[in-house]
């Protein structure tokens, strides 16, 4: 995922509650602006409603050649074809090794360098880590700051997304602390262009 996009590092994640315009027409402006990857996150849907809805996207993504990655359900990813998955660390800790290696692209929400350390272990191939920075996605819990994901960055080998909070006006800082690139959701999802918005991130480098 992070090797194949050299134009962005940027991770949008899907919030389909957030979006000012038709979800599927603001999926196809923002596969088409290439970013690093799409996580269709969606996660209070079922299995079947999220499956329907990762279809439409998984094949969104694939006609503009960005990376798709879904969430939260591993058996509708093998269905769709798809693999790459992103997964919440207890769910990854439950799945079988075997099942594990079936994904290309393989990912976990981090909240310590123990929860990176061990997603590594569970054979990761990135992490995302956060909350950096505070965020109206956790309103009332402070952000862990970049103290923590300098320490998550120099804890494990493979590449770390930042999430929370993240704007081009902080992804420098985000970089310096050694991380691979950022996770956004809000911006993406009502931005006016999400061309121009992904530009701004890479004007910042």
């Amino acid at each position: 995922m992070y090797k194949e996009n050299r134009n962005s590092d940027i991770l949008c994640i899907t919030n389909r509650k957030l979006c000012r315009e038709d979800f599927i027409t603001r999926m196809r402006k923002i596969a088409a602006a290439h970013p690093a990857a799409v996580v269709v996150r969606e996660k209070e849907l079922l299995e079947k409603e999220y499956m329907e809805l990762a279809e439409k996207i998984l094949n969104i993504c694939r006609e503009q050649e960005t990376v798709c990655i879904l969430h939260s359900f591993p058996e509708a990813a093998l269905e769709l074809g798809c693999d790459s998955l992103h997964l919440p660390l207890p769910v990854l800790m439950k799945m079988e090794p075997g099942k594990r290696q079936s994904f290309r692209v393989l990912g976990a929400s981090c909240h310590s360098v123990e929860d990176a350390v061990l997603a590594e272990k569970l054979g990761c191939t990135y992490i995302t880590a956060g909350h950096i920075f505070d965020t109206d996605c956790k309103k009332g819990l402070p952000g862990r700051g970049l103290d923590f994901l300098k320490n998550v960055c120099a804890g494990v080998s493979v590449p770390v997304y930042a999430i929370g909070g993240i704007s081009p006006a902080n992804i420098s800082k985000v970089r310096e602390a050694g991380a691979a690139g950022a996770c956004v959701m809000s911006g993406l999802m009502v931005c006016e262009d999400p061309e121009d918005y992904l530009q701004e991130f890479k004007r910042q480098e």
